[in-house]
């Protein structure tokens, strides 16, 4: 039987993941979730800083990293360098310290560009489970497992949630494009 609350779910998702992603994005404001993309290769695998450290947020223009293992000091600052987040840490024994300098026009007309990108990605996913969703209505059809009428009605309802999850994502990425154009 086609369940239409398992494709919502999938939406929702998709855009808990797109979500996940835009916190990672480096505003004017020191936050925490900005290194979550940064991973440093210790112990033989790629770890989340988070796992290597305690990480706070001391003033709004900085990031504190208090290291617990003096080993991977200099491997969290080189994985920080080597990231897209232009951030410059400076090291004082086990604590990293990451100065967020204001951003200049030039990058937040990047990072603009960056969230829609993203937020376009985040809409082509969630079509695809639209069409997903569609593909396994029209099988049920052929199989005549479910009538015609019933195929348009779950069809309505899988656009109506498509069309849901995709004005709240152009909702998130005009209201983060605002964050960034905030001096």
């Amino acid at each position: 039987m086609f369940e239409d609350s398992k494709y919502n779910n999938k939406m929702s998702k998709t855009y808990d993941v797109f979500q996940s992603e835009l916190s990672s994005l480096r505003t004017g404001r020191a936050n925490a979730a900005m290194l979550d993309i940064v991973k440093v290769d210790v112990y033989g695998q790629k770890m989340p800083i988070n796992q290597l450290g305690s990480i706070t947020t001391p003033e709004p223009r900085s990031i504190n990293i208090q290291v617990w293992d003096t080993n991977n000091v200099g491997l969290i600052d080189s994985a920080i360098k080597k990231s897209e987040l232009g951030l410059n840490p400076q090291i004082d024994g086990q604590l990293i310290r990451l100065p967020v300098p204001d951003l200049s026009e030039e990058r937040r007309t990047e990072i603009k560009k960056i969230i829609k990108s993203m937020g376009e990605k985040c809409k082509v996913s969630i079509r695809n489970i639209r069409r997903e969703a569609n593909d396994e209505l029209k099988k049920l059809l052929k199989d005549k497992e479910i009538s015609e009428d019933e195929v348009k009605k779950k069809e309505k309802i899988i656009q109506e949630y498509t069309d849901m999850q995709i004005k709240i994502v152009d909702e998130r990425v005009s209201k983060k494009e605002d964050e960034i154009m905030t001096i």
